[in-house]
């Protein structure tokens, strides 16, 4: 298959990366997450054509992974199976550790999609804008660097980009859940209808729909949310950190296996 072409029509999916692609803090109605992956297989379904068998699709990632944890064992998952699709978001999480150099990261991102493309066409995420968000503002310049090594790395190798940073919905402090760093289930919604966009599929929602006017929280309220958050997000989170281990040490892939959608 040409790597510079969407495929026309996409039967296979494998999603694979942290976080973001396993779908935290999207809630599924029988437990477990769903997120923007999930959401996106079921606009690439819903578009194949009349008496085609269902979407199979895949996700192996898990939240806290490294980009070299997705490289290393999730990459190669996408070798062997060899799907039509493949959408990598990774290197989130470097990022927010000291002293992380996004130029290595995007020689390691780069080396993980070459492999990919040989035979599967890839979608690739850029970072989200920060500036908005009071523990990653600092890093912005590091993510914008990222970003703009990230869409050099989708023109050299033919992949389709989502670029989440120019996303203005996702400025709204709406599209967020409680811990400020994974997207709310309304973000998750609009992130998935701009993937199908990217990749031609149809599917009905605007993903920079107006969100709806609402007053302005008082300055009290906002404090107290802030140490609200400070409390139960950030310390734990800092604690982590210390002691290098990560939310997802535990945590198995959701859907290991490619199976049908349906």
């Amino acid at each position: 298959m040409a790597t510079n072409d969407v495929p026309v029509e996409i039967g296979t999916y494998l999603a694979i990366g942290d976080s973001f692609s396993e779908g935290l803090n999207d809630r599924a109605p029988g437990g477990g997450f769903a997120g923007w992956a999930d959401r996106l297989a079921e606009h690439l379904d819903a578009a194949r054509p009349d008496g085609a068998p269902p979407l199979r699709y895949g996700n192996t990632a898990v939240r806290g992974k490294l980009l070299g944890q997705i490289v290393r064992d999730q990459v190669p998952i996408a070798e062997r199976f060899a799907p039509d699709l493949v959408t990598i978001a990774g290197g989130g999480n470097d990022i927010l550790r000291p002293g992380a150099d996004p130029d290595a990261l995007a020689e390691l991102f780069e080396q993980g999609v070459r492999r990919m493309s040989r035979t599967s066409h890839v979608l690739l995420f850029t970072g989200f804008d920060t500036r908005n968000s009071p523990l990653l503002n600092l890093l912005r310049g590091k993510v914008a660097a990222y970003n703009m090594h990230l869409r050099a790395i989708a023109d050299r190798n033919g992949c389709s980009v989502v670029d989440l940073w120019s996303m203005r919905a996702l400025h709204d402090r709406r599209a967020w859940s409680e811990d400020r760093l994974h997207l709310a289930p309304e973000g998750h919604r609009r992130v998935a209808l701009r993937a199908a966009q990217v990749l031609g599929a149809k599917a009905d929602g605007d993903p920079e729909e107006p969100w709806p006017a609402q007053r302005p929280k008082p300055a009290g309220v906002r404090r107290r949310e802030n140490i609200d958050w400070a409390r139960t997000h950030l310390v734990p989170w800092i604690g982590r950190r210390l002691k290098g281990t990560s939310s997802g040490d535990t945590v198995l892939p959701k859907r290991p296996e490619m199976t049908p959608l349906r």
